[in-house]
């Protein structure tokens, strides 16, 4: 039975505009964050240690390991709230329906026995409390107007709620049952997140407005704020407290990360390290989640790059984790040795991942949509939704200027003939082929069919056409780049959707639009 070796993981959805959440395990080195429908728990030892779990039914927002780390809560757009093991299988504990609508935040009493969740909803049903086991509310949450956007539960007794949102108000429960104690208009823009200190003595929020407000963890009085000298110069989506509740660390819309010293009384906090990133110049660096994770400083972009600092030498250049934010489209693997690995999303994002070390670098295609790609150890071929193909030149870590060419269809399929002394291409259009040499076309065949997908043999003496109507068309490619047809394989019930060889050319493989894939012996032309 084959075995998962490795996987290379998608980062966090972001949101222009809006703070993402991610968080820890109190107990290991492993986050969790959300993409799509998807909750994905993650090493920060072993970054290609990856576990999915996919059983929402709408696109999660947040999800938050338990105390003891056995359970993790995860909250989605439809304001569920599901809760589920972190062994055997992912095993169900519960599901209930939290909130009317968006779920934004969700955390955990210290005991483990209660869950706060906040977001949006219907009327006065901004924030709900209620037991991990049985559903049970605890308490009502007045005071706010508008969408909730973070809330907290304090860490030690006795249990209070801090909450914050769009209304620009803080709002402090005490309880259980939870009851409405205070409320504080501190801040003149959205309240984007509100943490407790570890020792439950403080707790902080952090606005669009660019402050950072300090209040008493008791009983929710402010007692301080974090310094304007050296302060951000943007709006302060997230911040997350060291474990010794002395620091918090900020991240901002100026593309920034600053780590604070706290006031031990909380009347102050003070910048004592801005972390310094490489950036690309775009909104993508604008940095919109962070996570202080034991000796780890986690930041993310809106790109959805993270970047890990040592909280020991925050000096030392970051490990970067990235990745996709969207649908993969294609896959191209390069050399001899398989150990390079290109990947693209329609959101014209090209992504290198290197075996056993995973994300290497990343090129942002601005303006182009991606559908096909196909490369060599030199040049990346790649395709949109328009008439042209694109080169793209490789060498190491570094993309070339891209040139194109325009073939009058719009490509459906790219593959090269990389064995080839011309490095001939294949691309194919809704009726036929073309076949380039470079950005040079040799010749343009129409196949009197409808064309969904191809490919070329390495030698380039061979082509593998399938159509809409789910039959293989083999055709031998002459000396003068005409094709002549050799074998039609009729198996799938789909319209074929991909075609490849496999790596001893001995056999192919195709998949067709109703997820089956069929293994062909290439002599033969039977299947394995």
């Amino acid at each position: 039975m084959a075995k998962l070796l490795e996987t290379f993981p998608c980062v966090p959805s972001t949101e222009r505009g809006r703070g993402i959440l991610i968080a820890g395990d109190p107990k290991s080195d492993t986050i969790l964050y959300c993409n799509g429908r998807s909750v994905f728990i993650r090493s920060l030892r072993q970054p290609q240690d990856v576990q999915v779990y996919g059983e929402h039914g709408y696109a999660v927002t947040v999800a938050r390991y338990s105390p003891n780390g056995e359970w993790i809560a995860s909250a989605d757009v439809s304001g569920t709230v599901r809760v589920w093991g972190t062994h055997n299988g992912f095993v169900l504990k519960n599901e209930f329906r939290v909130l009317a609508g968006r779920i934004d935040d969700l955390q955990w009493s210290f005991d483990g026995l209660r869950i706060v969740a906040s977001g949006d909803g219907k009327g006065k049903s901004l924030v709900r409390s209620f037991a991990w086991d049985s559903g049970n509310t605890m308490g009502d949450f007045d005071g706010h107007s508008r969408r909730v956007l973070s809330c907290a539960f304090k860490p030690t007794r006795p249990f209070r709620i801090a909450t914050c949102g769009e209304d620009f108000l803080v709002n402090f429960y005490d309880g259980p049952p939870f009851k409405f104690h205070s409320s504080h208009r501190e801040h003149s823009n959205f309240v984007n997140c509100i943490r407790y200190s570890p020792d439950g003595t403080k707790f902080i929020t952090v606005s669009s407005d660019k402050k950072g407000m300090i209040y008493d963890g008791k009983t929710g009085d402010k007692i301080g704020e974090l310094a304007s000298e050296d302060g951000h110069k943007g709006s302060i989506y997230a911040v997350s407290w060291s474990p010794d509740s002395k620091r918090v660390l900020t991240v901002s819309a100026d593309k920034s990360a600053k780590v604070w010293e706290v006031a031990e009384d909380g009347t102050v906090g003070s910048v004592i390290k801005t972390l310094t990133f490489m950036e690309s110049g775009g909104a993508e660096d604008m940095l919109v989640g962070c996570l202080w994770q034991n000796d780890h400083l986690i930041t993310v972009s809106l790109g959805g790059t993270m970047s890990l600092f040592s909280a020991d030498d925050m000096d030392k250049p970051p490990l970067l984790l990235s990745g996709h934010i969207k649908n993969v489209t294609s896959l191209a693997v390069l050399g001899a040795n398989q150990k390079t690995i290109l990947s693209c999303s329609y959101d014209g994002l090209i992504v290198k991942w290197l075996q056993g070390v995973g994300y290497s670098c990343k090129l942002q295609m601005k303006d182009t949509k991606i559908k096909r790609l196909a490369a060599t150890e030199s040049s990346i071929f790649l395709s949109g939704f328009d008439n042209k193909v694109l080169r793209i030149p490789l060498t190491d870590n570094e993309f070339g200027a891209a040139e194109h060419v325009d073939i009058g269809h719009q490509p459906l399929d790219i593959s090269i003939a990389v064995d080839s002394p011309e490095s001939t291409s294949l691309v194919s259009f809704d009726s036929g082929v073309v076949l380039l040499n470079g950005l040079n076309i040799l010749s343009k065949i129409d196949l009197g069919f409808a064309v969904a997908a191809s490919v070329i043999s390495p030698d380039g003496k061979e082509a593998i056409v399938g159509g809409q109507d789910g039959k293989l068309h083999i055709y031998s490619v002459s000396g003068d780049n005409s094709l002549k047809e050799e074998a039609v394989l009729e198996k799938h019930r789909g319209a074929l959707t991909v075609i490849r060889y496999s790596p001893d050319l001995t056999m192919f493989a195709s998949g067709d639009a109703n997820r089956e894939a069929v293994v062909w012996d290439r002599e033969t032309k039977q299947v394995t």
